[in-house]
């Protein structure tokens, strides 16, 4: 339940946020700001922080999505995306698809190969045993690794793999071919893995094995995307234990290049169909706390998950829109199109933003050395020019 707090708790909580003394007990009290004169301020105090460390300019990167296989081991209770062996739709791409799409790409100017995939689906799946073997793998993160060397030596877009749980020899490999990679931690919350919830029912997600994951990629020092998941569930307190989280994680690394804070959305095929979704003012609130807590630290929010309302969320303090494909859809969030690049461009100049183009992997990992394996810096620089 939540607990509302007084006015005087409230605006002791956001003077002392914006004196950089913000911990988890002032954000619990600021993610609880009321409609109104409190969400206004808190609002405006994360994008004051926003346009003070980061300016006027808001990325995104243009980039094909390539569902390398939507077979996964587990079911949780919101997401579309996974399939069994034999539902409709269920499918693994072959390596002619996935340079077929990447190609396509490339023509339109992407820069990015974004892959999504089920975690191990080989491990519960024999049909999808016997398709590695047909392959020439015995796991879907080798099959994967030999798919993001082909599309980086045959397209030259950057592959970024979000293939979910990784261990250290898996990432050591991708490393080679990705400049970044990326898995949502999504939230710190054990509740969510109980009989009933979110997910249950999907080893891969109890937080401390995302974290683990997380952490092993701070230790090779790849550039990481990570985020939360908001509405599946997840108290407040939660939302802000999952921030520190990761903020924690990046004080120790400083791997962590993007964090997304993005939105459950509905459908009626999911077992969450009938869960309420955040409003936009619930979205934006948590934005907000995330700036707020997360510093200078890039913080995105999917403009395809607000509908039209999109623009909004720049005055919550995020400083990037994330991928955007002028080729294909987002295969997760297939019912929520894409902006068109020249309208966002256009609605973020509205707010008072110029919309950016980057790669992959954002511009402060560029400069470091240690932050690339040997044989992709000199592509990825040339790439990123000035």
């Amino acid at each position: 339940m939540q607990v509302l707090t007084s006015t005087t708790e409230f605006d002791d909580a956001l003077d002392a946020a914006g004196e950089g003394a913000i911990t988890s007990e002032i954000a619990s009290v600021l993610i609880r700001a009321r409609e109104g004169g409190e969400l206004e301020a808190l609002m405006a105090a994360a994008a004051e922080l926003r346009n003070r460390v980061k300016g006027r300019s808001v990325t995104y990167s243009k980039k094909v999505f390539i569902p390398l296989t939507n077979l996964c081991r587990d079911y949780c209770g919101y997401c579309t995306f996974r399939k069994d062996p034999g539902q409709p739709g269920a499918k693994t791409m072959t390596p002619d698809e996935v340079v077929a799409v990447a190609e396509a790409g490339a023509r339109l100017g992407c820069k990015e190969a974004l892959f999504s995939l089920g975690d191990r689906p080989e491990a519960i799946f024999p049909e999808m045993r016997e398709t590695l073997a047909r392959l020439g793998h015995r796991t879907t993160l080798s099959y994967l690794a030999e798919m993001c060397e082909r599309v980086l030596n045959e397209t030259g877009l950057l592959p970024h793999a979000n293939p979910g749980l990784m261990g250290r020899k898996d990432l050591e490999t991708l490393r080679r071919s990705n400049p970044s990679m990326g898995l949502m931690l999504e939230s710190t919350s054990d509740r969510l893995t109980l009989p009933g919830m979110a997910h249950d029912n999907a080893p891969d997600k109890p937080p401390s094995l995302r974290l683990k994951t997380i952490e092993e990629a701070g230790r090779l020092k790849i550039p990481f995307t990570t985020g939360i998941l908001i509405g599946i569930g997840e108290t407040l307190d939660e939302r802000v234990d999952a921030l520190f989280a990761i903020r924690r994680l990046h004080e120790r690394y400083g791997h962590i290049q993007e964090v997304i804070v993005q939105n459950f959305r509905a459908k009626p095929e999911i077992p969450m169909r009938d869960h309420p979704e955040p409003s936009m003012l619930d979205h934006a609130r948590t934005i907000a706390v995330a700036r707020l807590v997360l510093g200078d630290m890039n913080v995105q929010a999917p403009p395809n998950l607000s509908d039209d309302k999109y623009p909004f969320l720049l005055r919550a303090g995020i400083n990037d829109w994330g991928g955007i494909s002028p080729l294909t859809p987002d295969f997760i969030n297939p019912e929520k199109p894409w902006p068109h690049i020249e309208r966002l461009a256009e609605r973020t100049a509205i707010e008072g933003f110029e919309l950016a183009e980057r790669l992959s992997v954002y511009p402060e990992y560029l400069r470091k050395d240690d932050y690339f394996d040997e044989g992709l810096r000199a592509r990825v620089r040339a790439m990123a020019g000035g």
